[in-house]
């Protein structure tokens, strides 16, 4: 589409004072005249129904907007400082922040809560796991899950675990001896999780048990929903806790199916929400039951990991016995505390860079800002994280792809692993023309996903119109491909660098700026001292905490995020993204 008929489609969209939903188009409830209640464009958290990210503003009415016209004259001051920036007010009050040589302003407008909460994900295990090119600190037994974080497997040994495609398999080759696999997050409250699990025999002597658990702090202590096979092939569904070794039964045990043959698929699930836990399974063949098997309360673990036991019960004669695990999904799930930014800083793009010059034009551009709510920089960044909706494209050269919604980061490759690569035309799925005369086509195997710098290029050049290279770049024109060349020649100026000892200050980082990281200091080439820019971020501001927070597109949480699973997307404290900041861009 045409970059005026894609502002017209993010008009409509944005509905005045609202953003873009993360979770599609919904009319808003009918409310009595005179009532204030809060514009919620996204529908934020409330409830494990409702989990997903979300973008909220306060009510708007005319006198907003009444109160945010601009009079006459406005003023235009340099700041001291580097880079050096012009601060336009109007009766006293800053209307707009300018700085030379860049094209990005940032501009008051209503407060805006940005939140983030757990994304839905299905892990089918379509990988080969272990790798036994690596060596065996670097193996990786089950992997990383889409977008569930990194599984955590323990006891008794790392070769009782296996990933063969289709299956993440737990062998039972000793009595008595509990095997789990959890997702490493352990921040999970409400959730409504299943898995589909087999066993390759029947039990012999003692029964064999697989569990869904949830709540799970470590092996002592957890909450689970266990299938016991029996030897006769009976079938029977227990809700436990376990607590400080101590199991409770939560509900009398039922018995599902007898005569149960071996290899057969059982799918359990789990819901859980505050202290009411609801539990159910049946044979994966068959139709999920309407009704919940069992519907318990308990409080006693208010969150933790969600992840998978099996266990050969003393006695068990027919070892070894291999537990098959061929799909664990996580339809919701809350954070305890999902990660929120709260300000008024709005980040809007200017045609061409300011030059320093305050002219009737640049005036006329900023008056035309105050007020508005179409969607910014900051918006666009939010509508590719979990739960925003699809929005294709009805014109133009990406006629017919998607251009925003909900992205990944990278299809897997036969070991887990996402490859990197996905550039904002690849998500889209279209071919695109560069102004050099490259044309790149289409990646099908890359639609919906986005690297950390085509999600930096898809938010500022697709959407926001900052021209884009169709790879390494120094005319400092052009936003390159990669992190490694934006650190050093995006259009715009540099805000700060490392000095080589030390994470910048970025005394004057401001929403919408460019964070640039060394994350993996693998790349680096010690013999030559030379470090390697390797990942990039939209700075969002500080969240609840006061840290400063920023959106990128990660490998491990599997697309955009501004959340902590795998790594604190934090610029403050130890983390690796706080340690390893390297440069800081202003577009």
């Amino acid at each position: 589409m045409s970059h005026t008929s894609r502002r017209r489609l993010l008009a409509v969209l944005a509905a005045s004072a609202a953003s873009v939903p993360l979770t599609g188009a919904a009319s808003a409830p009918a409310r009595a005249a005179g009532t204030t209640a809060p514009v919620d464009p996204f529908a934020g958290p409330a409830g494990l129904s409702s989990a997903r990210s979300s973008v909220t503003l306060p009510p708007l009415d005319a006198s907003y907007f009444t109160s945010v016209t601009l009079g006459a004259p406005l003023t235009a001051t340099v700041l001291a400082g580097t880079p050096a920036r012009t601060e336009v007010t109007s009766g006293g009050r800053r209307v707009a922040l300018l700085t030379h040589g860049a094209r990005t302003v940032v501009v008051p407008g209503p407060q805006r809560t940005f939140a983030e909460n757990k994304r839905s994900f299905v892990d089918d295990f379509q990988r080969t796991l272990p790798d036994l090119s690596l060596g065996a600190e670097d193996r990786k037994y089950w992997g990383t899950s889409p977008g569930g974080g990194s599984w955590s497997t323990l006891g008794p040994a790392d070769t009782d675990y296996s990933v063969v495609p289709g299956s993440g398999v737990v062998s039972l080759t000793t009595e008595n001896y509990s095997r789990h696999a959890t997702l490493r997050d352990d921040e999970i409250t409400d959730v409504d999780v299943r898995c589909t699990v087999r066993f390759d025999k029947v039990p012999t002597g003692q029964a064999c048990s697989a569990a869904l658990t949830f709540g799970y702090q470590n092996t002592h202590n957890n909450y689970r929903a266990r299938l016991s096979f029996l030897t006769s092939g009976a079938v029977e569904l227990r809700v436990e806790k376990e607590v400080d070794d101590t199991v409770t039964q939560l509900a009398t045990a039922l018995t599902l199916a007898t005569g149960v043959p071996a290899g057969t698929d059982w799918t359990i699930r789990v819901r859980r929400e505050g202290g009411r836990i609801q539990a159910r399974a049946w044979r994966s063949a068959s139709a999920e039951p309407a009704a919940w098997a069992v519907d318990v309360g308990d409080a006693t673990f208010s969150k933790g990991r969600v992840g998978l036991r099996a266990l050969a019960n003393t006695g068990c004669t027919n070892l070894p016995v291999k537990l098959s695990v061929s799909r664990y999904e996580v339809d919701a799930a809350n954070w305890e505390k999902p990660p929120t930014v709260t300000h008024g800083d709005w980040v809007r793009v200017l045609p061409e860079p300011f030059d320093g010059t305050w002219t009737a034009q640049v005036e006329q551009t900023i008056r035309g800002w105050a007020g508005s709510c179409a969607p910014d920089v900051l918006a666009h960044a939010a509508m590719f994280l979990g739960g925003a909706p699809a929005v294709t494209a009805g014109a133009g050269p990406a006629q017919g792809g998607q251009v925003l919604g909900e992205a990944g980061y990278g299809y897997l490759d036969p070991q887990g692993y996402r490859y990197e690569g996905a550039d904002f035309h690849e998500y889209m799925n279209v071919g695109w023309t560069f102004p050099d005369g490259t044309r790149t086509g289409p990646a099908g195997k890359q639609a919906g996903n986005l690297d950390c710098s085509g999600y930096t290029r898809m938010v500022y050049g697709y959407h926001m119109g900052v021209p884009l290279a169709a790879g390494a770049d120094t005319s400092g024109s052009r936003i390159p491909r990669k992190s490694r060349d934006i650190a050093y020649h995006a259009p715009g100026v540099l805000v700060d660098r490392t000095d080589g000892t030390a994470p910048p200050a970025a005394a004057l980082l401001q929403p919408g700026d460019l964070v640039l990281f060394n994350a993996d200091s693998g790349d680096d080439d010690a013999a030559t001292g030379t470090v390697t820019v390797d990942h990039v971020g939209i700075y969002l501001g500080k969240d609840a905490a006061g840290k400063r927070r920023f959106l990128s597109s990660r490998k491990t949480v599997n697309g955009p995020t501004m959340s902590d699973l795998g790594g604190a997307s934090l610029l403050d404290g130890t983390g690796t993204y706080a340690t390893r900041l390297h440069t800081v861009r202003r577009i």
